[in-house]
């Protein structure tokens, strides 16, 4: 249902069918993870500590997506861009530094942020 600003939709009455949130926001459920963010690299994008990731691993495809990496044996979590033959990952925090990796790096994408939760 949607929420309206102002008063409450008189449709509201003629719902039928529960939201499954499991089937909105997971498209591969063997592949699909949780992840807790600690740490605001990417608060630009309204990614937060102690938020929730729903991460993707079957999605292949990581030009201009938030990305979970491994990167020398530690998650982290960036915005993925490749840009003449090379790759960065680009935090969305100006207190973070862009991170090229370079051949030889310990370095693997391990899936794609399809979600971020957030409490109030």
């Amino acid at each position: 249902s949607l929420v309206p600003a102002g008063f409450p939709s008189p449709a509201d009455d003629y719902i039928e069918d529960s939201l499954d949130l499991n089937e909105f926001l997971i498209k591969q459920k063997e592949s699909t993870f949780f992840m807790k963010v600690e740490g605001n690299a990417m608060k630009g994008l309204g990614i937060f500590s102690g938020n929730i990731l729903i991460v993707d691993r079957s999605i292949k495809s990581f030009h201009n997506k938030v990305v979970v990496v491994i990167l020398d044996g530690q998650f982290t979590v960036r915005s993925f861009i490749a840009r003449d033959k090379k790759i960065f990952l680009f935090p969305a925090n100006k207190n973070f530094k862009v991170v090229e990796i370079k051949e030889g790096m310990d370095f693997e994408v391990w899936g794609v942020v399809t979600t971020v939760l957030n409490k109030f």
